[in-house]
């Protein structure tokens, strides 16, 4: 069987810990979108994994890691990740295949983004400044740089070259040389080439030989860029779609769709977030989640959980369960509120609106219910959940209308319950 493990909120829901968790389940691990802006953060063996362009499944012995097509690429950052897990111990070696489709973040790209969230003031994005956006933006004007082309240097020079002119009109203040830049990506075919292949081809053969892979996304759905709060969101597709068009594969390859969702909403950057809390509860949600960036260190904005938005996550990606994490943050608070339903200019809504200017004018409506005492940290069965806590969840999966397969209580690998009573958690039933 092949899955997709997705982002059902805002991103940072966890996934880099359910997709660990799952692979030895699969043959192989397939990202399909985003790029180094995102960090899924692993604890395996007692040690603390930042994972941003390798797939979470790479810690895994003998499992294939792709690196598809919709994946934007710095050379440099993927070097500098694959040298840090190497100095840990984990072998790279011939289990990471890189799509020659897959396009190049190169030095450019880094200023020019720095340069238009400064021009944007107060109405920033918030992105990461690691050249995400502009490297799609070439992508889209058919003007960028793919892995592939790094094999043919006279094309590659005329495209660098024309880039780095580009560059230079806009940004006066400095010059960059082209020659430097085509020097770098020289040296970095050298070390990417062996990992370089046609990926599309590399997971039909897969499939035609029966090895299971396992779809990883970044960020979350409602940061997609078609999908998500616009344009508060990330640059390319992060919900089910990106699947196919991020690594060349079918609708029919994918047969199953596992959603992340954090037992309670946060989120990075500038945007609406409905439920977002603001004082001591906020700050108490943060610290104790420790909600700050994997990859920039920015705090989290916090909230209770927003079943509007799941739900829109559950339509838009047809979503088969969930994996509810950081339960065990919410242990030792009296009572808990569940956002049910939108209340906007005189209506209740009970879908998500697609106008942001709708979106930022709805306030939350809250169903209150009771809280526990009793620790949820580390408890790996559902029914040595305090009872609270199985009703907590139990009203997720009513409001959300899709079970939660997985409930995650800590940050270790084991710190998980799989529940093999819901259809999504068959498939992972161990």
């Amino acid at each position: 069987m092949n899955i997709a493990v997705l982002g059902a909120q805002w991103g940072d829901e966890g996934k880099g810990k359910i997709v660990d968790l799952l692979t030895p389940h699969f043959s192989i691990v397939a990202r399909y979108q985003g790029g180094h802006n995102a960090g899924h953060t692993v604890y395996a063996n007692g040690r603390k994994f930042v994972l941003r362009l390798l797939p979470s499944g790479i810690l895994h012995e003998g499992v294939t890691c792709v690196i598809g097509n919709g994946v934007v690429v710095d050379p440099q950052a993927l070097f500098a990740e694959i040298d840090e897990i190497s100095a840990a111990g984990i072998v790279v070696g011939d289990r990471l295949v890189i799509s020659d489709k897959a396009h190049l973040i190169l030095p450019y790209h880094r200023e020019l983004d720095l340069l238009s969230e400064a021009r944007r003031g107060e109405r920033k994005i918030g992105t990461t400044s690691r050249g995400i956006g502009p490297a799609y933006e070439d992508k889209i004007a058919r003007r960028g740089v793919r892995v592939g082309d790094l094999a043919n240097p006279g094309s590659l020079r005329d495209a660098v070259e024309h880039n780095v002119a580009a560059r230079n009109r806009i940004i006066g203040d400095s010059v960059m040389d082209a020659r430097v830049v085509l020097d770098d990506l020289a040296r970095a075919w050298q070390r990417m080439r062996p990992w370089v292949a046609d990926v599309s081809l590399f997971l039909d053969r897969a499939r035609t030989d029966g090895r299971a892979i396992m779809f990883e996304g970044a960020q979350g759905t409602l940061l997609d860029i078609d999908h998500g709060t616009y344009p508060y969101v990330t640059s390319s597709n992060a919900t089910i779609g990106g699947v196919c068009t991020g690594l060349g594969v079918g609708p029919r390859a994918i047969d199953g769709v596992l959603g992340a969702a954090k037992a309670y909403t946060t989120r990075v950057g500038e945007g609406p977030l409905p439920t977002e809390l603001t004082g001591e509860m906020g700050n108490r949600l943060r610290e104790s989640g420790q909600e700050f960036g994997a990859v920039t260190g920015r705090p989290r904005r916090c909230g209770w959980y927003d079943a509007v938005a799941v739900r829109y996550a559950v339509r838009v990606n047809g979503l088969d369960g969930l994996a509810l994490t950081k339960l065990d943050v919410l242990d030792g608070l009296p009572e808990l509120q569940v956002c049910t339903a939108y209340r906007c200019r005189g209506s209740v809504l009970h879908e998500m609106p697609g106008e942001l200017a709708h979106l930022t004018a709805c306030e939350p409506v809250y169903e209150t219910l009771p809280g526990w005492t009793a620790p949820t940290r580390g408890v790996r069965e559902f029914k040595r959940l305090p009872a609270e806590a199985r009703r907590y969840v139990a009203r997720l999966e009513e409001v959300t209308g899709v079970p939660a397969a997985i409930i995650s209580t800590g940050s270790a690998r084991e710190d998980t319950i799989v529940r093999e009573d819901s259809v999504a958690g068959r498939w992972f039933a161990r």
